[in-house]
This record gives C-alpha cells, sequence and structure tokens, in this order.
C-alpha cells in the first residue's frame, strides 16, 4: 500500500520546497496564487484528499500520461498533495493486501474521497468481461463511487466507452455515467486525457470542496471549452487555403493545415493545442504531423473513419474560411470571360470619372492676377 506522508515528516520537503510545488500545481491548471495559498492550509493540516483509482477496460495510458507530468511530478502528487489510497497500477501489494487497502480507505474516507476510474464498464453477460477480486467492474463502481465525494472518469473509455464500446462492441462496454444513474460524473475525455486536466479538476476539489464548471457533457470548461481548431499552430495555413494533400508532400512538410487528410481539430473540444502533453513543445497529434483523431468527443473517437473530413462547426473569427477544393490547373473560358467583362467595366467607368472631374475643374474660374479670391478672408 502507498503510504502518504505528512507534511512534517522527516521525508517530506521543507516548507519552501512545498509552497513552489503547491504555487506551480495552481499555475499549471490555472487556479492561480489563492487556491495555491488555500490548498497549502489544508495541505498543512493534513487534509489531503483520499483518492480511489479504479481501473476497468483500458490500457493504463491515462496512468502512463500522468507519470510523466513534472509540476507537480508523480511523486509530490502523491506523497504531498494527495492521498492516493488506491491504484492497482501503482500498488506494492497485490491479491487480498490490496482489496483490503481498498476496503480500509473506503471506510476511513466515507463520502469525502475522490474515486477516479480509467476505462470502460462492459454490460454483457452481467458484466462477467472483466471481474477483479471476484466481483465484476459494475459491482466495484457502483459500490465505490457510490460511497464517493466526488467521481471522474478520466479517458475516452471512461468517459463514453472509448476503445472498447466500438462497434460491434461486443462487451457492451459504455462509460461511468451510464452505471452512475443520478449522480455528478465529471468526464475528462482524451486518448490519453491530457493529466492537467485531471490535476487541475482534483486541485480545486481539494481547496474549494467544489468542480469546476461543467459543459453539457460534464466536462470541465477550462479545459474543453474551445475546439483544438482555435488555437491550433496550422491554423494561420487554414485560413489562408494552404492545405497537405498527402503525407510527406510538399505541403505537409511545410506545416500546412491537415484537415484534408481527416482533421477533426474543427470539432474537437480540448486543450491540446495549447497544453501539450509531458511538458514537451509539439508533443500532441498536430505537432508531429498528424491530423487530430477527435478523441475527447463521443460520436466522433473511434466511430468516424481516421482520414474522413467533418463539418466545421464553428469557425473562429474570421467566420469564414477558403474552400476546400483541390487546386484547378487551367482557367476556364467562361472566367476568363467574367474577368474582361469586369476589368472592361471598371475601366470604362474610369474614364467617365474622370471626364466628369475635367469638367468639373473647367467650371471653376481661375482668379486673375492680382485680382482678390473671394475665398480668401483677411484677418
Amino acid at each position: 500500500m502507498l503510504a502518504p506522508v505528512s507534511f512534517d515528516s522527516p521525508a517530506s520537503q521543507s516548507r519552501r520546497d512545498f509552497v513552489r510545488l503547491c504555487t506551480l500545481a495552481a499555475a499549471a491548471v490555472g487556479l492561480g496564487p489563492l487556491a495555491a495559498e488555500r490548498f497549502l492550509e489544508a495541505a498543512a493540516r493534513g487534509a489531503k484528499p483520499s483518492v480511489i483509482w479504479l481501473q476497468f477496460q483500458e490500457c493504463t495510458g491515462c496512468t502512463e500520461s500522468l507519470l510523466r507530468t513534472t509540476h507537480p511530478a508523480v511523486d509530490d502528487l502523491i506523497l504531498d498533495l494527495i492521498s492516493l489510497d488506491y491504484h492497482e497500477t501503482l500498488f506494492a501489494a497485490a491479491g487480498h493486501q490490496a482489496e483490503a487497502a481498498l476496503k480500509q480507505a473506503m471506510k476511513a474516507n466515507a463520502g469525502k474521497y475522490v474515486c477516479v476510474v480509467e476505462g470502460a464498464i462492459p454490460t454483457k453477460e452481467n458484466g462477467i468481461y472483466c471481474m477483479i477480486g471476484g466481483r465484476t467492474a459494475i459491482e466495484i463502481i457502483n459500490d465505490v463511487a457510490g460511497q464517493a465525494g466526488a467521481v471522474i472518469a478520466i479517458g475516452s473509455c471512461a468517459s463514453w466507452g472509448g476503445v472498447p464500446s466500438a462497434d460491434p462492441n461486443p462487451t457492451g462496454a459504455v462509460g461511468a455515467h451510464e452505471i452512475l444513474k443520478g449522480k455528478t460524473v465529471v468526464n475528462i475525455p482524451g486518448c490519453p486525457a491530457n493529466p492537467y486536466n485531471f490535476l487541475g479538476t482534483v486541485l480545486q476539489y481539494a481547496t474549494f470542496g467544489t468542480l469546476p464548471a461543467l459543459d453539457a457533457q460534464n466536462r470541465p470548461k477550462f479545459a474543453y471549452g474551445q475546439t483544438v481548431h482555435e488555437h491550433c499552430s496550422r491554423r494561420a495555413h487554414f485560413d489562408a487555403g494552404r492545405f497537405a494533400e498527402k503525407y510527406g508532400d510538399e505541403g505537409h512538410r511545410n506545416g500546412y493545415c491537415l484537415y484534408k487528410l481527416g482533421c477533426k481539430g474543427p470539432v474537437t473540444h480540448a486543450s491540446c493545442s495549447v497544453q501539450h502533453f509531458s511538458e514537451v513543445v509539439g508533443a500532441w497529434p498536430i505537432g508531429i504531423g498528424h491530423p487530430c483523431v477527435g478523441c475527447t468527443e463521443q460520436k466522433i473517437a473511434f466511430r468516424v473513419p481516421m482520414h474522413t473530413t467533418v463539418e466545421i462547426e464553428r469557425p473562429a473569427p474570421p467566420d469564414t474560411y477558403p474552400a476546400v477544393q483541390p487546386p484547378e490547373s487551367h482557367i476556364s473560358p467562361l472566367a476568363t470571360g467574367v474577368a474582361g467583362a469586369v476589368l472592361g467595366a471598371l475601366a470604362g467607368a474610369g474614364y467617365v470619372a474622370s471626364r466628369k472631374l475635367s469638367t468639373t475643374d473647367d467650371l471653376i474660374p481661375t482668379p486673375s492676377a492680382g485680382a482678390k479670391d473671394d475665398r480668401h478672408v483677411d484677418q
């Protein structure tokens, strides 16, 4: 079992280091210095939130992503900022010891702990496709989440069903909220989810006892309030009509927009374009030259073919964008005729305007030498 380290334990950091850690953690998720101060006070009182992390139909990618954070690093997170009381992947314990730790954490923190769900929950055949300690995933999540103070579904699998729920969905995999009817489940989708979206939610709950503002799909607005397209590093190329036509072509090598290759960024609500992974600049799909696959969207991820283009549902300014058409190699006679007519009309209009100006100038009398100009006013 992972034993939490108290704030004033010899094994913990100095106060100065801990203040710095809290400040960095708050800044990383946009909560500000006030949240860092409040969390510092709570941590000093030993009021670290208990976290019970469940894993079902998943690849452990969300946990792996969390392990690669640095502000805070995962060891700081689980030893000083939270009390991670149950996590199958990170546990040293196994079998009966692990199950005993789960029951102990639930009993000691009933109604206050944070239940994190990673992975989809299979429902067919009474849920026999995922069993831990003799219980199905359905039984475990109803038991653990039912007594939690807050429930967070991390990753697309826990949020919507993800990869396990892709057609034909042989196990009947669903997201946590479909099992926990009537209970608020904060969805933090992504494949994997960006760990800072999770940290921001947990830090706010630990500091203020509240959850962040959520959208219609229970995703935190601070992370899912805008589309990838709106802040994409390739957005200028989209506005200018510069698109990569295929992988490896000149446009692709020059960083042109990937929309024509099936990028789902225009309909994908996520913070990937502004909060990259593992603190590495450019470490996100579009940053390495691959279209966004829409992994945070229930109706897109693992349902719409990867290279199928999508409609632009909410273009950011400018409100119009160039038509996505293959380049033309010739000019049609009709286009030539129209262009000629337009140029002719402009030339004719310019000639008429110049004649009118000339005529008007001729009608204005020019004062003779020595004559007083009526327009002049003596002072």
